[in-house]
């Protein structure tokens, strides 16, 4: 508008903008809808005026929503209880899926179509509300036009969660909810099904790059990867061609659409081009119930396609209304046939909606017919409390409504429709988040209907938002079972994921735990260790009690042992008996029979203290095995050790003038005996009291296995007693070996020189073995020299003797016995 200066006129520069529908008022409600959905751009060469925008394509959808409209304000028209004496007009136009038209359809509804006005311009709008547009795009340039004059508009499609900002869309409302939702139940829908692996196209617009930002957010929280996310623009067909590619190429099998209901349908011819099927769409309310999309060919690629949509809400009297209704009252017209056909009316400028009189197939699916119809209401409402109507006396028309009133009002609307449903608004303008998830399904007739297979509701529960009934979904190609989009299998129990090296999270290799570590559940990212006493079975999925080994006697090494034990006692006993029964020959008592008998004792003590070393380890167990062992050793070495000094004694004894025997006699013997012996137990006692063997369960040597074994506690108790052995053995082996040759028949110096040389190379090659040797067979190391040296003595020095006694008699006589050797 503009006010000349030479004349009080406000005059309107060029020919105003028309509205496709209206009615006058007492009160008027706009209204912006793409009824056609294709505009050409005029030629912008600036060498003459630009001619106006043609608009072709009709949309049925949009003209639906637009009868809707009517049918709300004819209805609350006829209400008595709802403005009962104000009339509400209205002023539909026809933006024609373009931003430039919505431009011009914002400033006709600002305006009004007069050319004149008897008064200056006073820049009250000519509507009171504008209900409108169905995409954000639209919806942003008419709510940021609107924005300074106040004046609320109210979207019953505009999703973009851009437009809750109350700073900068103060007068913006919707009877929808914002996409925010939405985003976030498309990531739940595709995370419930193990979708790890998808790929995202949007509409490059407000609406699609918003809620696709918000999803792909989502996903990254839900563990939900995306191969691709591609966007392109309704006008831009070597974009789409683009996307075509990168979807055929993909393998993600499950598709995101973050799509407006143009872009979808472009995509959607492009892709039955290129036969490109076999594809899980997952779809948003923009255009997962479009009629206009269902096709002879649309199936075989959308067929299966989850997605969410606005609930049904069925209103007595509308599909009468779009139907019938309708084409009675608003055009009174017929598109002509021929040039004799008779004309009621002349349709300028709609004679392409004429078309549509006779189409009532998407009546069905009006979802967002139900949100206009509440739009016009909460405008009423709102209306209805500034005018402060009542029931009796009527509304007072002297109330002067302004575009601000209404948007204060409209926050504190509060009412119930007449299916039941409650209309209000939150803190950004929007309703609540109620969704249905429908599934598109071939009947048994083979018609395609969109199957409701749950819901969202975000004012439930967390645990109650989200219900899906699976077993009632058809997925694509008319398959139950679901389809997998994953980028790698998930990893089995007993396996870890390993990324990918330069690929998103969900592309990973399965790696086998090692050992001692397990996985028990499935994706796992690292391997759990098992406790000490447990390892991991041969699955890698579960802890098992680790094999406990120690030498037992039920074993075969054990057994063996045992044997050789207890028969190395026998041949002990045996001989003892032999010896006992022989003791007044000459051979036994030349032999010193007691020190005889002692070593015998001693021997026997040796052998029984081999069985220590078997069985499982216990704290008294492993305290006795080493001092008894050490102890009865050095008692045997000091029987041995007496004996050798006895033949070196006897023989100095017989040279003339001697009297050395009676410095070594058997009091000597048994004190020198008893001397060596205490020595020893002194040493033990020592090792016990400061620091004892233990029973250990030693974990490292083999980690499948526990090995119960004696620790030491004091290695220096333990070399020491060993170490005491070995000097005595040491001792007995030289002063054996410098007696060996004197002169005697039978010459006991050298079995026992022969019997300590056996002793000490036993003992000797026992060292490295025992340190060597692993678990159990450390003990059996023991073992065996404890019986090798045990048998060496015994066989070397009672073996000769007893074969004398039991095969040759005849040389048991003191008279061989003292026979010297001829000299030569």
């Amino acid at each position: 508008l503009m006010e000349e200066k030479d004349a009080p006129l406000c005059q309107i520069l060029e020919s105003p903008e028309f509205p496709l529908l209206s009615k006058e008022g007492d009160v008027v409600i706009g209204g912006a809808f793409s009824i056609h959905s294709r505009v050409s751009q005029p030629s912008l060469l600036f060498t003459e005026k630009p001619a106006r925008l043609r608009c072709s394509s009709t949309n049925l959808r949009e003209f639906r929503f637009a009868q809707t409209m009517i049918f709300a304000v004819k209805e609350i028209n006829k209400s008595k209880f709802l403005l009962p004496n104000v009339t509400i007009g209205y002023r539909i136009y026809d933006n024609c899926g373009s931003t430039l038209s919505s431009m011009r359809a914002v400033m006709a509804l600002l305006n009004g179509d007069e050319w004149t006005l008897e008064k200056s311009c006073s820049g009250q709008s000519a509507v009171s509300a504008i209900i409108g547009e169905s995409e954000s795009s639209s919806t942003i340039v008419l709510s940021r036009t609107t924005g300074p004059f106040k004046i609320p508009v109210i979207s019953h499609s505009a999703t973009c969660e851009c437009l809750s900002s109350r700073k900068e869309y103060p007068s913006f409302f919707r009877t929808i909810a914002s996409d925010l939702h939405q985003s976030r139940a498309l990531a739940q829908l595709v995370k419930h099904f193990g979708w790890t692996w998808v790929g995202a196209v949007n509409s490059d617009s407000d609406y699609g790059n918003n809620g696709m930002a918000i999803f792909l957010a989502a996903a990254q929280e839900e563990g939900v990867c995306v191969e691709y996310s591609e966007k392109f623009h309704r006008a831009e067909p070597q974009k789409l061609l683009k996307v075509v590619e990168v979807i055929r190429k993909s393998t993600a099998r499950v598709i995101v659409g973050f799509l407006a209901h143009v872009e979808m349908n472009n995509l959607l011819e492009q892709l039955s081009l290129h036969n490109i099927t076999g594809r899980q769409f997952i779809g948003v309310e923009a255009w997962i119930t479009a009629d206009s999309l269902v096709t002879p060919t649309s199936f075989r690629v959308l067929g299966g396609s989850l997605g969410f949509a606005v609930q049904k809400a069925n209103i007595s009297g509308m599909d009468g209304f779009l139907t019938k209704d309708f084409w009675e009252t608003e055009f009174q017209c017929e598109e002509a046939i021929d040039d004799t056909m008779a004309k009621t009316a002349t349709c300028t400028g709609s004679q392409d909606l004429i078309k549509l009189k006779d189409y009532n197939d998407d009546v069905a699916e009006l979802r967002y017919s139900a949100n206009i119809y509440k739009a016009i209401y909460a405008v009423a409402h709102s209306l209805h409390n500034i005018l402060k109507c009542s029931d009796n006396q009527g509304c007072d028309k002297t109330v002067k409504v302004t575009p601000e009133q209404v948007v204060e009002s409209l926050k504190q609307v509060n009412f119930t429709i007449k299916n039941g449903e409650q209309v209000w608004f939150d803190g950004s303008g929007a309703a609540t988040a109620k969704y249905e998830v429908v599934n598109w399904q071939r009947g048994s007739d083979g018609s395609i209907h969109f199957e409701p297979v749950g819901y969202y509701d975000a004012s439930l529960p967390p645990g109650q938002m989200f219900v899906l009934r699976t077993e009632a979904i058809m997925w694509p190609g008319g398959s139950k079972e679901l389809p997998v989009s994953v980028c790698s299998d998930s990893c089995h129990p007993g396996t870890f994921k390993v990324l990918q090296k330069g690929k998103p999270v969900c592309c990973y290799d399965c790696i086998p735990c090692t050992d001692g570590e397990i996985s028990n559940s499935t994706d796992s990212n690292d391997c759990e260790k098992c406790p000490e006493e447990y390892w991991s079975n041969q699955n890698r999925d579960a802890c098992v009690l680790k094999t406990v080994e120690f030498l037992s006697y039920t074993e075969v090494m054990g057994q063996v042992l045992v044997f050789f034990t207890l028969f190395g006692v026998f041949l002990t006993i045996t001989v003892g008996i032999l010896f006992l029964i022989h003791k007044d020959t000459p051979l036994v008592k030349a032999n010193n029979s007691e020190l005889s008998f002692l070593l015998l004792f001693s021997l026997t003590l040796c052998f029984l203290c081999s069985l220590t070393f078997i069985g499982r380890p216990s704290e008294w167990s492993c305290m006795l095995r080493h001092t008894a062992f050490g102890i009865t050793f050095v008692l045997c070495i000091s029987c041995t050790l007496g004996k050798t000094i006895v033949v070196l004694m006897a023989f100095r004894a017989t040279l003339p003038g001697s009297n050395v025997m009676k410095w070594f006699g058997p009091a000597q013997q048994r004190v020198s005996v008893l001397a060596f012996t205490l020595i020893q137990i002194i040493i033990c006692i020592l090792w016990l009291t400061i620091n004892p063997p233990f029973p250990l369960k030693n974990t490292k040597y083999d980690k499948e296995k526990i090995i119960l074994e004696c620790a030491l506690g004091s290695a220096v108790g333990f070399w020491a007693v060993l170490g005491y052995i070995g000097l005595l053995a040491l001792l007995c082996f030289v002063l054996a070996f410098l007696a060996r040759k004197l002169p005697d028949n039978f010459n006991e110096a050298k079995c026992i020189t022969f019997s300590m040389l056996i002793f000490c190379a036993v003992w000797i090659t026992f060292i490295p073995a025992y340190v060597s040797s692993p678990g159990k067979f450390t003990v059996a190391v023991e073992i065996f020299a404890i019986l090798a040296s045990s048998y060496g003595l015994l066989l070397c020095i009672f073996a000769p003797k007893c074969f004398i006694i039991v095969f040759k008699p005849e040389l048991n006589t003191r008279k061989h016995l003292m026979g010297k050797i001829q000299s030569e």
